[in-house]
């Protein structure tokens, strides 16, 4: 009988770590799942191409979206900070111009929309919901009015040099470049999220916005930081994205909005304090990826696999949350 209550006293704290590892719990139970049910799924090589296809350039997204979640806001302009960055790098390579250069103005686009969010939130006072939203039809238009009416630009005919194509297709030490750039990015956000005064800054403001305003905390120079910083993080998905295909796609930066706010809110469930960190957002960029591909291999064709995605991100949240909501019942 004293065993039997040892137990039962001991449940509440059991449940309390399953539902700290949810994410992890996830992950495990997806590569058990598909790798029993998706032929080729624990293949080397099909994990390999996970990591590049699938991962890399959403984990890159994520991490912009890491640093704007960790303020508060949820950028809907990521989208278009991918986009324009893209647009300009492969008009600026077209015109033939220098490659670093080319690069270099690409994700200067991508900071005037970080720029334009954090005039719209910290000097004009707009929510970051709208303010975002709002950038988010400003660069379409103007996209659609640089590429008569959104068309696509190739760079099939232009002579590249061959570092064009190496960064989405090199490799370094045998390791594929975009890891390389993921594992670089994510050091920074890393090191300014939970190592450095900024990153107090920026959970405090996230957290308590109105005391961090009249704690004197200088609440324009962090929220222009931050919205620069996510969307240089997206332009360098967007000069990724154009070294892959050759080609600047209309739109096609907003294929990584839901799932980067998906994985950045999977991440927040490895704090204890549901602060959203660059650790918890990579589980939750790779877990996201291990299911599409996963429900690739099984043949559920795309709806069916946006479905499926939803219902692992409610999971994992729903599991992780629930002793948090009880403690409010």
């Amino acid at each position: 009988m004293t065993d039997r209550s040892s137990l039962l006293q001991q449940l509440p704290a059991a449940l309390a770590k399953l539902q700290r590892f949810a994410l992890v719990a996830a992950l495990v139970a997806v590569i058990v799942f598909f790798a029993v049910f998706a032929p080729g799924f624990a293949r080397p090589g099909n994990l390999a191409d996970v990591l590049l296809n699938n991962f890399a350039l959403l984990a890159i997204a994520s991490l912009g979206m890491t640093l704007a979640v960790s303020l508060g806001a949820v950028d809907l302009s990521l989208g278009t900070s991918v986009d324009v960055a893209s647009l300009v790098f492969v008009l600026l390579c077209a015109h033939h111009t220098n490659l670093l250069l080319a690069a270099l103005g690409g994700l200067a686009a991508a900071a005037l929309t970080g720029a334009l969010n954090a005039v719209l939130v910290a000097r004009i006072g707009i929510a970051p919901f709208l303010a975002t939203l709002g950038t988010l039809f400003i660069g379409q238009t103007v996209q659609q009015l640089a590429t008569d009416g959104g068309q696509p630009v190739y760079l099939l005919n232009v002579a590249l040099p061959p570092l064009f194509s190496a960064l989405a297709h090199g490799t370094f030490a045998g390791v594929p470049v975009p890891l390389w750039i993921v594992a670089v990015l994510a050091l920074a956000p890393h090191v300014a999220l939970g190592h450095s005064v900024f990153g107090r800054q920026v959970a405090a403001l996230g957290a308590q916005p109105g005391v961090a305003r009249y704690s004197g905390l200088p609440v324009p120079a962090i929220v222009s930081a931050t919205f620069i910083a996510s969307a240089l993080l997206y332009g360098v998905v967007g000069l990724l994205l154009s070294s892959t295909v050759k080609a600047y796609v209309p739109q096609a930066g907003n294929g990584y909005l839901m799932n980067a706010i998906g994985a950045t809110f999977i991440g927040t469930t490895l704090s204890p304090a549901r602060r959203p960190g660059v650790a918890g957002t990579l589980l939750g960029v790779l877990l996201l990826s291990l299911v599409a591909n996963g429900l690739l291999l099984i043949g559920w064709n795309f709806y069916w696999q946006q479905v499926a995605t939803g219902v692992v991100i409610l999971a994992v949240l729903a599991i992780s949350f629930a002793q948090r909501g009880a403690r409010f019942a």
